[in-house]
């Protein structure tokens, strides 16, 4: 088999396998997440039918695309009134939230595997992101009280683009040669490793909210002008891209750039409030997310099967019984302690506070990060990194298994139980 039939073989299968997921998830009635990754493992390692080395590069393309993609679309449902609403709530989870559990779920990987506390900062910051693909999904099928679905949802969908941004700064501690480390090293230069960091990470939100919120207004200045009706798909994939390409052009979230592009788009009748064109623009948009929806889910489908594909099945096995601990601690163990970050808000009932702290799974941003430092050792020929790498991706891949399974089954009861829904 030549090389070109090779890939087509294996995008064929991937969408094949994609379509059975969907099937099986309506079935029985869980999120296709965890199927996804099941059946990549199968049809990868298992039975070999996707090869490992087919399945890195081809993810190495899928991760990109799909990130900008699925936040670009989420940032659209984002609603300014209910933001405002919660700003603080979802604000201390995805700053001192976000950095509680990189550094809780580092200390509880690094002691378990042996590994020095960088590598376990580097898996908690991949891990650190709660999965929107996951929760919205999940949210429509089982009735959960408006102001709690809100808040878990919205943390989520800034929690993904800032989990890259920590990712990065985990990387600079590990690998400082790494091209994505490159600003943060330079900046530790003058301030030292820690302030640099900390001003890595408001430069990448500060940054990325103002180019977002330009672009997005941008956007919609365009499409009154020019009314490029009959392509309406062509122009969002356009902006979100050319957000991501100019976020990363200044060094900044290009994912975050492209989240808030979505949010500015999602909340057009808000921000342009006195423009007639309204009904025009929401036609427009209309069009343009049914597209970027699909394209979405299509986006996780590859992400899901090719990372489950990629798993090297003797470190899986040697990870599954510390993989799996590791995965309960930081389901029953960070998470929760993470959420503590809002007992000073005085907002939310302790068993409010307990449904927040038991629906975080782990989804999109973790998988596609899990390779991530496997990649960065191989690239960079650090051994340290390849072998630590390959612990990273198989406890990544468990963790995501384990909170998606739990955390979709057990949503239900949880929510009848802690807020009162039949």
């Amino acid at each position: 088999m030549s090389y070109i039939e090779l890939v087509n073989f294996t995008i064929v299968l991937v969408m094949t396998l994609g379509f059975v997921a969907f099937i099986l998830s309506k079935k029985v009635h869980i999120s296709s997440i965890p199927l996804l990754i099941v059946l990549g493992l199968l049809f990868g390692p298992v039975f070999g039918m996707i090869e490992r080395q087919e399945a890195h590069h081809i993810f190495n393309y899928a991760r990109i695309f799909g990130l900008v993609i699925i936040l670009f679309a989420e940032g659209h449902n984002l609603k300014w009134r209910l933001i405002k609403k919660h700003i603080a709530t979802f604000g201390l989870l995805d700053t001192f939230g976000l950095l509680f559990t990189a550094l809780i779920g580092g200390y509880f990987f690094s002691t378990l595997f042996h590994l020095p506390f960088s590598m376990g900062f580097l898996f908690g910051a991949i891990i650190s992101a709660t999965d929107p693909a996951t929760l919205i999904p999940l949210f429509k099928q089982n009735k959960v009280e408006e102001n709690v679905r809100t808040v878990i949802v919205t943390e989520s969908i800034f929690n993904d683009p800032l989990g890259i941004v920590l990712t990065i700064v985990a990387i600079a501690l590990v690998i400082p040669q790494a091209s994505e480390a490159h600003l943060v090293e330079s900046i530790s230069h003058i301030t030292g490793l820690y302030p640099a960091a900390i001003l890595f990470f408001l430069y990448q939100i500060v940054s990325s909210v103002i180019i977002g919120s330009l672009l997005g207004i941008f956007g919609y200045w365009l499409i009154k002008w020019v009314k490029p009706g009959l392509l309406p798909q062509v122009f969002g994939l356009a902006i979100a891209f050319g957000g991501f390409l100019a976020g990363e052009w200044v060094q900044t979230s290009g994912y975050l750039v492209a989240t808030i592009i979505g949010i500015v788009f999602g909340n057009h009748e808000l921000i342009f409030k006195n423009e007639k064109q309204n009904s025009v623009f929401k036609s427009f948009i209309n069009k343009e997310l049914g597209f970027t929806e699909v394209l979405a889910e299509l986006a996780g489908v590859f992400i899901f099967i090719l990372i489950g594909a990629s798993i090297d099945l003797s470190i899986f096995g040697n990870t599954l019984i510390k993989g799996t601990l590791l995965a309960l601690l930081i389901i029953l163990v960070v998470r929760p302690a993470a959420v503590l970050v809002l007992l000073p808000l005085r907002k939310w009932s302790f068993k409010e506070y307990l449904f927040i702290s038991l629906e975080g799974p782990r989804g999109v941003v973790p998988s596609a990060l899990a390779g991530l430092p496997l990649t960065l050792g191989l690239m960079y020929k650090q051994q340290s990194v390849i072998d630590a790498g390959e612990i990273i991706l198989a406890a990544t891949m468990i963790t995501i298994l384990v909170s998606v399974f739990a955390e979709t089954l057990w949503v239900k009861p949880l929510s009848k139980w802690l807020l009162k829904h039949k």
